[in-house]
């Protein structure tokens, strides 16, 4: 699964400021209804709706080395939860990184952001699926 990025920041604000917030120990999730969906299907070349997914990580949690090791993690958690489970799509999601990602494994930080999509009524449950 490709993820598409946020690129403006306004987005990441409105994200923070009104976006539904679950956190863990490595992350914190902001998840926000995407206006912008429909345009962005139309010009998706499979036709889907998508999430736009965008990582946060403050000088505070370390070096530039460290900061984007964690964001890569965090990318490769994201591609993979999004091939084991359904996500509910037309959401911005911004994902904002802690100190404890740049040390953690990737298992870990997959288990952290699950939870926190889960949280947050990002994946849908496996009983919904079935109906």
């Amino acid at each position: 699964m490709k993820l598409y990025p946020i690129t403006e920041n306004h987005l990441y604000r409105k994200a923070y400021r009104t976006g539904i917030r679950a956190g863990s120990r490595s992350l914190c999730l902001f998840v926000l209804r995407d206006k912008r969906a429909g345009l962005i299907k139309k010009q998706n070349p499979t036709g889907d709706y998508i999430n736009r997914v965008g990582i946060s990580a403050s000088k505070k949690i370390g070096g530039a080395v460290q900061r984007n090791r964690a964001k890569r993690v965090v990318r490769e958690a994201y591609r993979q939860i999004g091939a084991e489970e359904r996500l509910k799509m037309r959401n911005l999601v911004v994902i904002a990184l802690r100190e404890p990602a740049t040390v953690l494994k990737m298992q870990e930080v997959k288990r952290d952001l699950r939870y926190c999509m889960r949280k947050a009524g990002l994946i849908i449950p496996k009983e919904a699926d079935e109906n």
